[in-house]
């Protein structure tokens, strides 16, 4: 069924690594600061996904970018100490890669703060392409990010999956005309992802190589 897979495309924080910690200490340390006491952990769960700009302007549109900064300089402090792997990521990277398969990222994250991800956990090597919140006008759900790296990679819709655990992935690839898989282990949980209707759902990273038949 998925012979004709030769791309495979995918979504970084709560993904390709485990960034959930590092991103949910930042919003509470971030609103905390501004907002003492008034949001907890459950609160910015649904900021995970979107923008920093689309999740602040939901908290005070008029301090958005005030908010933005001060997210992102406590992220980049914090970042190696809280950002984690997933069981068996770079390995199944590594051997798609290996196997030939045309990978890239598609974030809402900056390229700079994803390269450093990348970079922490080893996976940059695998990575030729990374299209991040600055290289397009519309993020996901819009198309325009996976189409970005498809023609990049020199790729086509129909011979690529897109990998992510929130609905902005999933919707994104259906936009695009990909094939989706949503991972098991998002933050929001299995249920939350699969109610999107992905074509897979990966309990575990190696699945994606069972599926390609890998």
């Amino acid at each position: 069924m998925t012979h004709n897979i030769n791309t495979i495309l995918f979504d970084l924080d709560g993904t390709l690594i485990d960034t959930n910690e590092l991103i949910i200490t930042t919003y509470l340390h971030t609103l905390d600061k501004y907002y003492p006491g008034k949001y907890s952990r459950e609160d910015v769960l649904p900021f995970m996904g979107p923008t920093l700009h689309e999740a602040f302007s939901t908290v005070d549109p008029d301090r958005v970018e005030e908010l933005v900064l001060e997210y992102r300089t406590f992220n980049l402090a914090n970042h190696d100490a809280l950002v984690k792997e997933f069981p068996g990521v770079l390995e199944t990277i590594k051997k798609l890669s290996e196997s030939g398969y045309k990978l890239g990222v598609v974030t809402t994250k900056r390229g700079d703060t994803a390269m450093k991800g990348l970079r922490l956990l080893g996976l940059d090597p695998f990575f030729k392409v990374v299209v991040a919140m600055e290289h397009v006008t519309n993020v996901k759900p819009d198309p325009e990010p996976i189409f970005k790296a498809l023609e990049q990679l020199d790729s086509t819709s129909d011979q690529a999956l897109m990998v992510g655990d929130n609905y902005h992935d999933i919707l994104a690839g259906k936009n695009a005309g990909t094939k989706t898989a949503g991972v098991a282990w998002s933050i929001k949980g299995r249920d939350y992802i699969a109610k999107y209707e992905p074509d897979y759902i990966l309990e575990h990273m190696t699945d994606l190589l069972t599926i390609l038949g890998e």
